[in-house]
């Protein structure tokens, strides 16, 4: 019946997203390398930042993998439907 409109992202989108990861990941790392104290202290705010890294990391891929299960059915939710809706005939007389 009705094909929902799927959003599309564009190449652009990707290549910021990418950039912005990647600036921001160098710049934090570059300040960690110049900061001002000794090495077990630098050490211990890059496992920080490597912790926080892979925490965004997973945590955006379950918000995707949910988002992506719930798009899954509610594709089966409306291939019932048009499913039904198919099959009614609202014009039949029953005798």
């Amino acid at each position: 019946m009705t094909k929902p409109i799927q959003p599309t992202t564009t190449t652009a989108f990707y290549v910021q997203a990418i950039l912005s990861f990647a600036i921001s990941l160098s710049s934090v790392v570059i300040a960690l390398f110049y900061l001002p104290t000794e090495g077990w202290i630098r050490a211990f705010l890059g496992l920080g930042l490597l912790y926080v890294v892979t925490s965004t990391v997973t945590l955006s891929k379950v918000i995707r993998d949910r988002q992506e299960l719930s798009e899954v059915s509610t594709r089966v939710d409306q291939a019932r439907l048009d499913k039904l809706l198919t099959q009614h005939d609202p014009f039949k007389v029953d005798a």
